[in-house]
C-alpha cells in the first residue's frame, strides 16, 4: 500500500488516501517478463522501483513468497540495465 496527497480546492490543506498499489504500480522494466505471483510478491511487500529491490540482498527477496530462480535472474537483469545490482548481504 502506498499513500499519495489529494489538494481539495483552494484549501491549504492536503487529504492523505490510501491506494492499493497494484502490477501496473511497478516500473514497466521491473514487471516486463516477471510472473505474476513474482510482481504481486514485490507489491506486497512494498517494493515498486528497481532502487527500491537493489537495497535488497537476492536472499532477502527469494524469502518474498512468489519469488524463485527466474524472477531472481529476471530482476538482476532489469537491475543491470538500469546500472544497479543487489545489495551486500
Amino acid at each position: 500500500m502506498y499513500r499519495s496527497i489529494i489538494w481539495k480546492g483552494d484549501s491549504n490543506m492536503a487529504k492523505e488516501t490510501s491506494k492499493e498499489a497494484t502490477t501496473n504500480d511497478l516500473e514497466a522494466d521491473l514487471s516486463a517478463g516477471l510472473s505474476k505471483p513474482a510482481q504481486r510478491a514485490l507489491i506486497n511487500a512494498g517494493y515498486l522501483r528497481l532502487d527500491q529491490i537493489s537495497k535488497l540482498t537476492e536472499a532477502e527477496v527469494l524469502q518474498l513468497h512468489g519469488m524463485g530462480p527466474k524472477a531472481i535472474d529476471t530482476i538482476r537483469r532489469a537491475l543491470a540495465a538500469k546500472g544497479l545490482s543487489f545489495g551486500d548481504g
